[in-house]
């Protein structure tokens, strides 16, 4: 479940390294969100459930904001992301 970060950012490129701390953020993002929605399926306490829930909402939000800023500096990813907006349109007709 949880993801393991390069251990040596010294090794990214000047020119990548806000790319990259974008991207581990964003990982870590989405461990938390796994972690938190998987602790509260075992959960049989109901305000322990809607407190993780809650946070893992607020753990979405976080990806959402490391993903805009890494389209401000990935214009790669910006392509990207509308070349795979039109594929899952044509794949799915929505």
């Amino acid at each position: 479940m949880l993801s393991q970060l390069p251990a040596d950012f010294t090794k990214v490129p000047k020119a990548h390294l806000n790319q990259e701390i974008l991207r581990a953020a964003i990982i870590a993002e989405l461990d938390a969100i796994n972690f938190y929605e998987q602790m509260a399926a075992l959960t049989d306490d109901g305000d322990l459930k809607k407190v993780l829930l809650d946070i893992a909402r607020e753990e979405k939000t976080h990806v959402g904001e490391f993903q805009t800023m890494l389209l401000r500096f990935d214009a790669e990813q910006v392509k990207e992301m509308e070349h795979a907006q039109k594929e899952i349109k044509e794949l799915t007709g929505k």
